[in-house]
Formats: C-alpha cells, sequence, structure tokens
C-alpha cells in the first residue's frame, strides 16, 4: 500500500469535522463539566461581591454550647433570643433550625413570633429514615402558624460535591417552597405548574448560582449566647434581616464552597445568608440554557475551521490563543457583568483541540509533499564525478596514456604484465606504499589493490620542464580504495527517518547550488542573469569587477540603464537591442567597451521550465588581449612592410649597381652594403626578442642571481661606451636571488645600458646601481643625455614608437627594445618606471620580486 495513501488536507471541513467528532468524544467524559467548575470558582473567587448591609447572622457556636448546655436547648430560649432581637430592632429573623418536634414550650415561642411578626421557619425536603420516601419535614403546626413565611433550606451540590448555588423555589408535587433568603423577602409558595405531579417527587424550579462574599466567616455575625446574656444591640440589628444557625462543628450542617473546598466549609445558615446578601442587591447568577453553550462551542468551531486552514502557521497558535482569549473575555462579562452563566468549557476546549489538529494536518500534508519531493530528488542526477579509486588499473593506464602521453610505461597484476613499454618489473622500486607515488627522476611508481589482487603502474614521463607539475597532479589524485567503515545505522523511526532523508537532499541541493554559483565564478566570462523587464537578478564578480559597480547595486538594476551609464551609444541603441532579445526571442551579440577595455557581449533569451517567466543570459567576455593582439599583428605587418623592408630594398639596389659594374666596386659602397644588412639583422633580431619575452611563462624561470645578471650586462655594452668614452659605474655588492629567465633579463637590462649610451654624450657617465628594498630587487640605471620630452613619456614603452627628438637628431632606432624590456619585467611579475629632465638626462627603475627563501 502506497504511504500516502489517506488524502488529508487541511480544509474547513476536515478540520471543522475533525474538531466536532473529538468534541462529541470528550462529551463522554467528566471534563467539560469540571473545567466549567474550575472557571467559575476561578472567576468567583477572584472578584468576590461586597456584603449587604441588611444582613447579619447569630450563631449557634462552640461558645453558646458551652454556656447554654447541650442541643437541644429548650424553645424558651429561642422565643428570648426573638425578644432580644425584636428590641434591637430586627427587621427579619430567620431561622435555620428545625423545630419539627411539639415542646412545652412551642406555645410561648408562637406567642414571640407572633410578636414579632416576621420570623420566617425552614421547611427540609428529606425521609424520616432510609424505609421512607422523600417527605417535606415542616415545623409543628403551632409553630408554622405563627411563623409569617416558610422558606426550603436545601443546598445544591454539584456533581463535585461542592455548594455553588440552589434552586429559588423546591417542593413535592405540585407546591414549591421559596428558599429561606427568598421567603426572608416576602415570597411565598408557588405551584408547580403540573397538577399531575405526584406527592412524592422532588420539584425543583429557577437554579441560581451564589456569588459568595467569602469563605466562612466572611459576614458580620454575633454568638447566640452573647445576643441572649447581653443587653439589646439595636446599633447592630436595627432594620436587618437576622439569621440564625448552628456553626458550630458538631452538628454537621457544613457545606464546601469554592472558597474553601473541603478544608474551611461554610455552615448552612452561612450560605443562606450569602443567597439573601446576592438576591437583595440583584447579584444572584442565572444558567444559560444548555443549547447557548452548544451554539458557542459551534460557533467557534465554525470560525476557527475557515480561519485557521488558509493561516500561515506561526500564525495558527497566535490565533487559537486569541480565540481563547476572546471566549474568556465573553464568559467573565456574561458572568460579572450580565449575571449569566455561560458553561465555557465546550468552547474552551476548541482552540486547543485546533491548534495541534491543525498543525497535525498541515504536518501530514508536509509529509506527503516531502515524500514526493524526496522521491524525486532521489531520482534527479547528482552533482558528483566517479572517483579514480573505483576504475579498473587498465582503465586508469589508458586515461593517463590519453592525457600525459607517457613515453613509457609498465601495468602488472601481481607477477603478469598486462601493458608495458619501456619499463620492465625490475624497474619497480622496493617496498611501495598502496596508494601513494613514488616518484624517481621521470618515472613514477604506484601501486593499487584491487579485490585484494595487487597492481604495479608505473610511467615514464617526457623529461620536461612541465614533469614536475605533472608530478604534482598524480600526487594529489585518490587511486586507492576507501577503506570500508561500519555503516551508520539509520532511524527506525518514522519522524527521524524522513528528518535524516531532508537532511541528505539538503545537502545534495547546498552542494548542486555551490557548484552552480562556484562555476558561474570561476568561469573567465562576465554573467547577468535578467528576469523578463531585463532587471538583473544575478550577476558574478567579473560583472562587479569590469563595471566597478557593488553587487548589492547590481540586483534590481535594469540591465539597459547598466550599459547605457558605462557606453552610451545610439546606433543601435542598448534598450533597442535587449528589447529584441525578449520579444523576438533571438541571441545578439554587441561590442561593449568599458573604461578602454574591450569586451563581446551576448544576448541569450531563456525561459524557466514548467514556468511562464522568461529573461536573459548576457556573457561578457573580455576581448581587450584579443583586440590587442590584432593591433600589435597591424603594426608588425606595417613594421615589416616599412622598417624592414626599406634596408632590404636598399640593399638590393645597390647590389644590383655593383653587378652593373663589377670593376668598379669601391670600399664605401661595400661599408654601405654592410651597414644595411646589419640594419636588418638587428631589426629580425630585436623583433624575435620582442616575439620571445612575449611567449615567456613562469615553467621556463629558474634560480637566478641578479647582480650577476647586471654585470654580464654591462661588459656586453661595455666597448661600446669605451668608444664613447662613458663610464659605466656599476654600485652594488649584494647577492639578490630571483625566480626568473636570466638570458632575458640580461637582455632587458643591455638594452638599457644600449640606451643610456647612445643617448649620452661622450665623455659622461653612466650609473648602474643594484639594491634590495623590501621583497624587491631594484635596478636603477641613470644617465646625462639629452633627457625625454615630458609629452612622449606616457608613450615611451610603446612598441613601434621612436621619439621625435632622437630621430631627428639621427638616431634611429625599431621602437621595439623598451617595449621588450616592459614585457620582461611584467612576464616577471616586476614594474619598470622613468624618471626624466629634458638637458639633464633620464633614470630607469626596474623592481623584480626576490625569490622566497622558504619556497
Amino acid at each position: 500500500m502506497n504511504r500516502d495513501w489517506l488524502p488529508i488536507k487541511t480544509t474547513p471541513w476536515t478540520l471543522g469535522l475533525i474538531l466536532l467528532a473529538l468534541l462529541l468524544l470528550i462529551q463522554t467524559t467528566e471534563l467539560p463539566q469540571r473545567l466549567d467548575y474550575w472557571l467559575y470558582d476561578q472567576a468567583i473567587t477572584s472578584n468576590p461581591v461586597k456584603a449587604s448591609d441588611e444582613v447579619v447572622l447569630v450563631t449557634i457556636d462552640e461558645l453558646s454550647l458551652n454556656r447554654l448546655g447541650r442541643w437541644p436547648w429548650p424553645r424558651n430560649l429561642h422565643s428570648e433570643l426573638i425578644g432580644k432581637l425584636e428590641q434591637a430592632g430586627a427587621k427579619t429573623i430567620v431561622f435555620d433550625i428545625l423545630f419539627a418536634e411539639p415542646s412545652p414550650d412551642d406555645q410561648q415561642l408562637a406567642a414571640q413570633m407572633r410578636s414579632h411578626g416576621n420570623v420566617i421557619l425552614p421547611v427540609y425536603l428529606s425521609p424520616p429514615t432510609s424505609q421512607y420516601l422523600l417527605s417535606e419535614q415542616l415545623p409543628v403546626g403551632q409553630l408554622a402558624s405563627a411563623a409569617a413565611g416558610l422558606g426550603h433550606a436545601h443546598v445544591e451540590l454539584d456533581s463535585d460535591g461542592v455548594a455553588r448555588g440552589l434552586y429559588l423555589f423546591n417542593g413535592l408535587g405540585h407546591q414549591l417552597w421559596p428558599s429561606l433568603a427568598l421567603a426572608a423577602s416576602g415570597v411565598g409558595p408557588q405551584t408547580s405548574g403540573t397538577d399531575d405531579t405526584p406527592s412524592y417527587v422532588n420539584v425543583r424550579d429557577q437554579y441560581r448560582a451564589v456569588p459568595l462574599i467569602g469563605g466562612a466567616g466572611s459576614l458580620q455575625s454575633y454568638s447566640f449566647a452573647q445576643v441572649l446574656t447581653q443587653p439589646p444591640a439595636p446599633e447592630h440589628f436595627r432594620g436587618k434581616t437576622v439569621f440564625v444557625g448552628a456553626t458550630a462543628a458538631g452538628f454537621g450542617d457544613i457545606l464546601p464552597t469554592p472558597f474553601s473546598g473541603l478544608s474551611r466549609p461554610m455552615s448552612g445558615v452561612e450560605f443562606h445568608a450569602n443567597v439573601f446578601s446576592a438576591q437583595t442587591r440583584g447579584r444572584l447568577i442565572r444558567p444559560t440554557p444548555q443549547w447557548a453553550s452548544a451554539l458557542m462551542a459551534i460557533t467557534t468551531i465554525l470560525i476557527l475551521a475557515l480561519a485557521l486552514p488558509p493561516m500561515r502557521p506561526a500564525r495558527t497558535l497566535l490565533a487559537c490563543a486569541t480565540t481563547m482569549v476572546g471566549l474568556a473575555g465573553v464568559y467573565l462579562f456574561m458572568l460579572l457583568a450580565m449575571r449569566w452563566w455561560l458553561p465555557l468549557a465546550n468552547a474552551l476546549l476548541v482552540p486547543l483541540l485546533a491548534f495541534p489538529v491543525s498543525s497535525g494536518l498541515r504536518l501530514a500534508m508536509t509529509n506527503r509533499f516531502l515524500n514526493r519531493q524526496l522521491d524525486d530528488l532521489a531520482r534527479s542526477p547528482q552533482v558528483a564525478l566517479p572517483a579514480p579509486s573505483g576504475r579498473n588499473p587498465r582503465q586508469i593506464l589508458e586515461h593517463f596514456q590519453a592525457l600525459l602521453r607517457p613515453t613509457g610505461w609498465l601495468l602488472t597484476e601481481e607477477n603478469e604484465v598486462l601493458s608495458a613499454r619501456g619499463l620492465s618489473r625490475a624497474d619497480i622500486p622496493a617496498d611501495l606504499t598502496p596508494g601513494h607515488w613514488f616518484h624517481d627522476s621521470n618515472r613514477s611508481w604506484i601501486q593499487l589493490l584491487r579485490a585484494g589482487t595487487r597492481y604495479h603502474l608505473g610511467l615514464m614521463l617526457p623529461n620536461d620542464l612541465g614533469r614536475e607539475a605533472t608530478q604534482r597532479f598524480l600526487r594529489r589524485l585518490h587511486l586507492e580504495q576507501p577503506a570500508q567503515s561500519d555503516s551508520v545505522a539509520r532511524p527506525n523511526e518514522n519522524i527521524s527517518a524522513r528528518i535524516e532523508r531532508v537532511r541528505i537532499a539538503t545537502d545534495r541541493l547546498n552542494h548542486m547550488q555551490q557548484f552552480i554559483r562556484r562555476s558561474f565564478e570561476r568561469m573567465p566570462d562576465g554573467i547577468i542573469v535578467t528576469d523578463e523587464l531585463g532587471v538583473i537578478r544575478f550577476a558574478n564578480g567579473h560583472i562587479e569587477e569590469w563595471f566597478r559597480e557593488p553587487m548589492p547595486s547590481l540586483a534590481g538594476l535594469p540591465l539597459v540603464r547598466l550599459l547605457e551609464g558605462h557606453d552610451p551609444r545610439e546606433t543601435p541603441p542598448w534598450h533597442e537591442t535587449v528589447s529584441d532579445t525578449l520579444t523576438l526571442q533571438q541571441s545578439r551579440t554587441v561590442d561593449l567597451r568599458i573604461r578602454d577595455k574591450d569586451f563581446l557581449i551576448h544576448f541569450a533569451p531563456f525561459s524557466l521550465p514548467d514556468s511562464d517567466q522568461q529573461g536573459i543570459i548576457a556573457n561578457i567576455s573580455d576581448i581587450s588581449e584579443l583586440r590587442e593582439q590584432q593591433r600589435q599583428h597591424r603594426e608588425a605587418i606595417d613594421f615589416i612592410s616599412h622598417d624592414v623592408r626599406s634596408p632590404l630594398v636598399s640593399q638590393l639596389a645597390l647590389i644590383e649597381q655593383l653587378k652593373r659594374d663589377p670593376s668598379h666596386i669601391e670600399q664605401e659602397q661595400l661599408e654601405q652594403l654592410g651597414r644595411l644588412a646589419r640594419r636588418s639583422y638587428h631589426l629580425a633580431e630585436e623583433f624575435v626578442q620582442l616575439a620571445r619575452a612575449e611567449q615567456l611563462t613562469e615553467t621556463r624561470f629558474y634560480e637566478c642571481e641578479f647582480l650577476a645578471i647586471v654585470e654580464n650586462a654591462r661588459d656586453s655594452v661595455s666597448e661600446q661606451a669605451v668608444e664613447k668614452q662613458i663610464q659605466l659605474q656599476l654600485q652594488g655588492t649584494e647577492d639578490l636571488w630571483l625566480r626568473g629567465n636570466a638570458e632575458l633579463l640580461e637582455r632587458a637590462v643591455i638594452n638599457l645600458l644600449t640606451n643610456a649610451v647612445q643617448y649620452s654624450p661622450s665623455g659622461s657617465d653612466v650609473s648602474i646601481q643594484v639594491f634590495r628594498a623590501g621583497h624587491q630587487a631594484c635596478l636603477t640605471i641613470a644617465d646625462e643625455g639629452t633627457g625625454i620630452d615630458p609629452e612622449e613619456l606616457p608613450h615611451l614603452f610603446d612598441r613601434y614608437r621612436r621619439q621625435k627628438s632622437t630621430e631627428l637628431a639621427g638616431v634611429h632606432g625599431t621602437g621595439l627594445g623598451l617595449s621588450f624590456v616592459k614585457t620582461v619585467v611584467e612576464k616577471h611579475r616586476g614594474e619598470i618606471s622613468v624618471s626624466s629632465t629634458p638637458g639633464e638626462g633620464s633614470a630607469f627603475t626596474l623592481k623584480l620580486p626576490i625569490a622566497d627563501p622558504l619556497a
């Protein structure tokens, strides 16, 4: 079965149905009810109501029992209490004491009750014994007729055993007694509204939750014994409703409340006094209908089912938390302000369930998506090259033969020769380390192990300047097979296994991106990628370097604006070229010039796969060197056609003249012919030397000493200097070792010395200084000649360039000597500078890097 067989999606229907099913499942437990009770208790205890000034307690406490004797007391004590309270001005007296049995003092108590005129007695609903049905326990008839009203004292305990409220009316059959608090307010009995109700059925009506003032002892109370033994206290009882009842622990009339729980329960009389206080102040709380709670829960499900699926995952928690806060605000407003108790547990459970359910659905969708993507990634090509270590030695030898072109080779398998040329088994060195190359002069050897079989491979490399580089390349190759490591245990847990697959896939994508990025950066050309509006979205480092634009400013810059800012042109305009590439989907190739450098820019349109997005890839090639070579080629042709051709034509003309009259050959004609031949040779020699300098590479470098090179150059020019009586003064004694080509360096110094002697007057001095400056070997050649005009200094090292002053003075040259010097110095990664004052002389300074003694 496919692991993604269940089509789970985060939609309003799926989320809403799952939340509804979970909520219905939770209804089978006590969790919603317990949560409602907890929320109510927290709200009530955090906001206790203020006690009414009209209520006070007279308690039958331990002190009263100690002073007045054991219970039950004679009823004359109760009549005496009513008298004291009547004298104190009590408005209403409510007894939470059942006078169900006759007593000799009933007549006295009844008379006292009639005298006061507003005494309320309780009615209890309980079976006489466990064998009888529920019945009403009324006061004795004499007392009941004397009472101003009767009220039931029954308090409703919730399922958790805590008293939070009571029914305002309760009774058997069709007559319902008001609660003691309601009877104290003058409310009498009422009918149940159904005449066919049996007389033994308990009927209750109008449940109200009671916001208590606080825990036990919160109401003002006075001991029964103190009220009897002390004079009447009108300041305590005048105009008030007095509740009389037992608070001593021995009576067992105790009720756990939200304030106390089971630790400090409240007496029944104090609870009824709280009911009266809340009722007189209009603070009793009504429970809402059952459908209101269900409607609130369904509304919350609908809101979250519609809101969560299109939301971002990061905002889902915030939305659920906001919903819970909103529900709590509505609950508190209804409870504390509107005095309605709306059970909130079901609605409050919805956001608690919605966050994990929506997250789970999204996780399931993400898991399915990742599975498909991981499968696609597993089938996608990898940016990896097969390692040479896994190849057969025969194949390795074939590759070496095609790549390195060795002059000889040897391949053996154990003691059998597989292929050989110029090498034999006797040439194999002893003690070869498997997988490591051993180089002996132009021979390179390696021992390979494949499946327990030992191979020996030897190569005889060409004995040229590239041999050392080839051997360094061989040392970098890893031809040995890696040791078999213990396989890493894959996680068995589903999420961990997918995380591991995601990590592997991410690594592969990162490697792919790094490969593409490095490939673009290491390309010899500049690359620009634009979108369909010609706006630059990617550029490699060459673009930043050539255009001198920082990379952040390139991103988002229109390509047309970049090109117009560095190479403005009218025909064809850049916007036309770029727009034609995008609109006509045709490639364009245009010349580009940036800061005196020549480029070729090729515009190629592209379109992304599986998308309508299009753009341009602009490839910019630096052709400055090619254009310079073309210019030099043209100059070389001009040079050959003029400077080289002219003396040759003169020689041919002179030879033809001598052939016509061979008997009259004069010495002057022969000397002229020799001068022309020497000039032709000199021109050809300088041309060849310049070509050699331009083809010089570091593979032809070796260790050489700079002072010795200068001394040899001085000796080569000394004869020419003696003819003009010029002193060559060499200063320098330090050996300065360079890595370069001594032959060409010496030729460059000779050119400088020859120019110094040639342009210096007779009898002058030429100073030659060799010294070290930091990590550079320096040479300064100063003469006392005519100097160089300032306007000619910038073009002094240009090839085929000759000074006007020297040409007018009759000193003829090719214009290649100083160009040769500059080329040699640049090939050695050095620099050359010149300072000159007309009429005083010139000084040329060469600076070349000294070889690293640690290299």
